[in-house]
């Protein structure tokens, strides 16, 4: 089950993609940032359970929304900082509260953070100040969830050739050059380099980690 803001035909042809492989799929609209919405959005998710899946409950939740804003800290705007905690806490926070009570006991959640919480580069200052406060909230939420035997962990990506930041690192020659320089095995990542990391969290082989923070970066910065 995936989710979508605006990219609704992007979300069709992955949902199809997935069904291609025999598996069932649907995509679900979800902005995270509007936290009136998510008790909405939980009635959706049980009626695509049922309907797809004959089930009332889902066994893994991956926090994965983001956004980039990159700005000086003298720069930073009151509207820039609220919309990058809006995503990336508060509506991490807000929407695992609203979805929990639909995870099976043993489940798995998996948060996203980034390696600039452990390194600092000039201009995200905001951005990684909203990350570090994710791992903080994982740390918290495996001790809660704990109870029914359910892990949460951070997954921290190093930078990776996606549409964050209007597709900066893939699409400028010269700083996919600079953070493959950074990075010791000396190529900045793509999303494949993240996928398996997530897929192994939620495998009964990873049931005793929980409350870390896992760095998927290629050994960036060391």
């Amino acid at each position: 089950m995936l989710t979508y803001r605006n990219g609704i035909d992007e979300a069709r042809e992955v949902a199809a993609e997935i069904t291609a492989m025999g598996r069932k799929a649907v995509a679900i609209r979800l902005d995270v940032t509007d936290i009136a919405s998510f008790q909405t959005f939980a009635g959706e998710v049980l009626r695509e359970l049922a309907t797809h899946w004959e089930r009332a409950s889902f066994d893994h939740l991956i926090n994965n929304a983001g956004q980039g804003e990159m700005a000086a800290f003298a720069d930073t705007t009151e509207a820039q900082f609220d919309s990058l905690f809006n995503t990336h806490v508060k509506g991490v926070f807000f929407l695992t509260q609203a979805l929990a009570s639909l995870m099976v006991d043993g489940g798995r959640i998996v948060n996203f953070s980034s390696g600039l919480t452990r390194v600092s580069m000039p201009g995200f200052s905001a951005y990684s100040a909203a990350k570090g406060a994710v791992e903080v909230l994982t740390v918290y939420l495996a001790k809660e969830f704990g109870s029914r035997g359910i892990t949460v962990n951070t997954v921290a990506p190093g930078a990776i050739e996606t549409d964050f930041l209007g597709g900066a690192v893939r699409d400028m020659p010269s700083l996919n050059k600079q953070f493959a320089e950074m990075t010791s095995l000396g190529r900045v990542g793509v999303p494949d380099d993240i996928g398996p990391m997530v897929a192994s969290l939620l495998t009964p082989h990873n049931r005793w980690v929980t409350a870390q923070r896992i760095e998927v970066s290629g050994g960036q910065s060391i």
